[in-house]
């Protein structure tokens, strides 16, 4: 009877451990939940929501234009910011007038609330970086930031895809 109940104890540690170590997999791997911090991403994203990262899209693909990226700040690599990739590499990017260009047409930006204040010169994004910045331009810390840039692919952790938090505002984005 006792070698019965002590195999019954054996058996739930090694699930408990197996189960341990794929959620371990998975969240190092595949996805990972993380907190948005600040205002960077307003009206598109608020301080407090919680999203799904993937982190395996971009072992087989490079970031496209418009999606939002969480990345090890190159100044901070401890530190992970959310953002918007608006250039990739070859891309030229200026700000002029209130309006962002990419290689020479000015973006429709449905989710930003107000017109870009200042200007960045038309600046080509290297090979093996993006080019970031938040959704409210003007209080926003990215890559026109002399201590952010560009961004190297390297530091680009995933794709944020789903919004699951609070659950009134639960979204899949681009």
């Amino acid at each position: 009877m006792e070698e019965v109940k002590n195999n019954e104890w054996v058996e739930w540690l090694q699930s408990i451990v197996i189960a341990l170590l794929l959620a371990f997999l998975l969240r190092m791997f595949v996805f990972d939940v993380v907190m948005v911090e600040g205002s960077s991403m307003h009206p598109t994203l608020e301080s407090g929501d919680r999203l799904i990262v993937l982190k395996l899209g971009y072992r087989f693909r490079h970031p496209e234009h418009g999606d939002i990226v969480v990345f090890r700040n190159p100044d901070n690599p401890r530190v992970n910011y959310i953002k918007r990739v608006i250039g990739v590499e070859g891309d030229r990017v200026e700000i002029k007038d209130g309006k962002v260009y990419v290689n020479g047409k000015a973006l429709v930006e449905p989710y930003i609330a107000e017109p870009t204040l200042g200007e960045y010169p038309e600046t080509v994004v290297p090979e093996g970086t993006i080019f970031v910045m938040g959704d409210n331009r003007n209080f926003s810390r990215d890559s026109r930031n002399s201590q952010v840039g560009f961004i190297p692919l390297e530091n680009v952790v995933g794709k944020a895809k789903i919004r699951i938090w609070p659950l009134w505002s639960v979204t899949i984005l681009k």
